[in-house]
């Protein structure tokens, strides 16, 4: 672990397996309306795409941690992204909904043995002093990935369709896999402690009795349904005031990518401004005015602009509780993060559903009110409730901070 000084090489290799892995996250959003009309299903039903590519990497994330503690993180995460890749490829051979539909399982399976994972590898690798920064670092891979997906895939939509955006996207992946194995061979990374099923029970208890704990997955729960449970509708939006260009789509939607890169390059300077708390009340509060913008229905341009502003808000109350989650568990790190990324997408997974529902029942700007109305009251609480505490396994550690 890098205490002082620079930070360690190795992250800029795991920036790159989250970039890959981004790259199909939204993949899908901005091309849905011509998903929908080829299958003849509604935008609420084609929405159900983002719905279960969230389920399924949240349901496998308990897995996926164990078997990063038991196994080793590296690996773990270079079969998983072979995984994605192949998933993208046969989504785009699909010839029916569910066909389609299995491929996105798979694809939430892949996904969800990236990110988490790469998470607790980057925690491994920086001391807590540092490790928003670095946490950062890793951020911005993702960030990019979601941004060049996003924008991409309406691109290759207008040309190549639906289809020429999961098999560019998922080739893009497979060639990333090889790159990143190749770099992980030249890395510096400390060997996998042997990790017994006892100590993982262990670190399950550890983990859930910090009383940060319930309160940090709650948290990204509630940001995973009134944020990200957005996206799958914001095609729509735009096709609703005129505007049918998949590429307009991904430049809306890619917009949120840009807000995310914009924290990781200021975080180091707001964080020592404003400290966690302040960053946490802020970040929702921003997030929650974009929310209030969008519900009216502006021009795609403003709406581009909102999204920005929304996405650096969310990634600034988004990056505290990954640092909260990460110090839940020194020797259960992996299992913690991957809990998170659990909690995180099974609100990615209620989002769409209960988005669909509001806007058929209540209309738009109600159900974007409220969420509005969550994300401030979500800042707050997160600011009272939660303290910074040492693991309870991290007794004797030198390698953590007290």
């Amino acid at each position: 672990m890098t205490a002082t000084g620079r930070l360690p090489p190795a992250l800029n290799i795991i920036a790159i397996a989250t970039f890959a892995a981004s790259l199909s996250a939204r993949a899908l959003d901005p091309v849905l309306p011509h998903v929908a009309d080829e299958f003849s299903i509604s935008i609420a039903t084609a929405a159900s795409f983002a719905a279960v590519f969230a389920f399924t990497f949240a349901i496998v994330q308990p897995l996926l941690g164990a078997a990063a503690d038991l196994f080793g993180k590296a690996r773990l995460m270079i079969i998983c992204l072979v995984l994605l890749g192949l998933a993208n490829i046969l989504g785009a051979l699909s010839t029916s909904f569910s066909m389609l539909f299995a491929t996105r399982i798979l694809a939430g399976i892949g996904s969800g043995g990236v990110f988490p994972v790469a998470l607790g590898l980057t925690s491994d690798l920086v001391a807590p002093d540092k490790r928003q920064v670095a946490i950062g670092r890793t951020l911005a891979g993702a960030m990019t990935g979601n941004l060049l997906g996003a924008s991409a895939s309406g691109l290759i939509g207008d040309f190549l369709g639906w289809r020429g955006v999961l098999a560019v996207l998922g080739a893009l992946v497979v060639l990333a896999s090889l790159a990143v194995l190749a770099g992980f061979r030249g890395a510096k990374l400390a060997r996998p402690s042997k990790t017994s099923f006892s100590a993982l029970r262990q670190g399950y208890r550890t983990i859930f009795t910090n009383p940060n704990a319930p309160v940090c997955y709650s948290a990204v729960f509630i940001e995973g349904c009134c944020v990200l449970g957005l996206f799958p509708f914001v095609a729509s939006f735009l096709f609703d005031l005129g505007e049918t260009s998949l590429s307009i789509a991904g430049i809306v939607i890619a917009g949120f990518a840009v807000g995310g890169l914009f924290y990781t390059m200021t975080v180091s300077r707001f964080l020592p401004r404003l400290g966690v708390k302040g960053m946490m009340i802020a970040g929702a509060t921003l997030v929650a005015v974009q929310l209030v913008a969008v519900a009216f229905s502006p021009g795609w341009k403003m709406q581009a602009l909102s999204l920005l502003a929304m996405g650096w808000g969310f990634y600034m109350i988004h990056g505290c509780l990954q640092v909260f989650a990460s110090e839940l568990s020194v020797e259960a790190r992996a299992t913690a993060m991957s809990l998170h990324s659990f909690f995180f997408f099974m609100g990615q997974t209620v989002g769409p559903i209960a988005y669909g529902f509001g806007l058929a029942h209540a209309g738009k700007v109600p159900t974007l009110l409220t969420s509005a109305a969550i994300m401030i009251a979500l800042g707050l609480a997160c600011a009272k409730l939660l303290k910074q505490r040492i693991p309870a396994d991290a007794a004797g550690r030198p390698d953590v901070a007290a």
